[in-house]
């Protein structure tokens, strides 16, 4: 029997984990799927911003973690495991940058970008996939890809990010051929132009600015709250019989 529709976006006695939590994107991403009504586990670094995220709703749980650092994944995952029961929804969304310049990467800042954008989030999805479900309704991973990974942004973007990203969007397929019998759906988010800490410097120059405003179809970047539907559709029961797809939320840049 299909979920009424007015559930079809709940995600009320969920549980969810989101890595890259304490600021941006990763923030936004915590304080939605609490407010759809999953208790949250939020991951990152920055203890102090994670404080700030729980003290404003009694459903977000603050873990510190690197997510470069194998053992801390597996202390994320063993915290919600403890403390959750388990978790029904895992949204890999932290990312680190590199620098823009193929020329300024050197073999071992590349690994290092590719060790959190991509090994970190396969490390943790295989982690959830191996945890106990104790119930019968699907699991859903989504990896916060970006358009960088579908297209060139040069002069902007970067090597080692997009060969991250792009890593993602194919990792997304193929975890999803694997595990799609085992209940575990895998998806990806790819967002375009939205602003960030990360996009900080790019939409406080106004060459940049107006380079991303002539390049998407709706003439500007982001909100960060149009991005609220996409995760939703793909982390609640919306997106049941939807995985190894990627939902690109850009404006229309990919489009051109």
């Amino acid at each position: 029997m299909s979920a009424p529709v007015a559930d079809l976006f709940s995600l009320r006695d969920r549980v969810a984990v989101v890595t890259g939590a304490s600021s941006g994107l990763g923030a936004r991403f915590v304080t939605v799927l609490a407010a759809a009504g999953a208790t949250v586990f939020a991951a990152a670094r920055r203890a102090d911003r994670l404080k700030e995220l729980a003290d404003g709703d009694p459903r977000v749980h603050p873990v510190v973690c690197d997510v470069s650092r194998e053992e801390d994944r597996v202390g994320l995952v063993e915290t919600v495991v403890e403390h959750g029961g388990g978790f029904d929804v895992l949204v890999n969304n932290a990312g680190a940058p590199g620098a823009v310049r193929a020329q300024d990467e050197s073999p071992g800042d590349f690994a290092d970008v590719l060790a959190v954008n991509l090994v970190a989030p396969f490390h943790l999805a295989r982690l959830l996939a191996e945890t106990p479900s104790g119930h019968d309704r699907t699991r859903s991973v989504v990896n916060v890809s970006s358009v960088l990974g579908l297209v060139s942004g040069a002069p902007l973007g970067g090597a080692a990010y997009a060969a991250s990203k792009a890593g993602l969007v194919g990792l997304t397929r193929e975890l999803a051929g694997q595990w799609g019998r085992s209940g575990v759906r895998v998806n990806a988010l790819a967002p375009g132009w939205f602003r960030s800490e990360m996009t900080d410097g790019l939409f406080a120059d106004e060459r940049s600015r107006r380079w991303v405003e002539r390049g998407t179809m709706l003439g500007r970047g982001g909100r960060p709250d149009e991005l609220d539907g996409a995760l939703l559709y793909l982390a609640a029961d919306a997106s049941s019989y939807c995985t190894g797809q990627v939902l690109t939320v850009d404006g229309g840049w990919t489009a051109r």
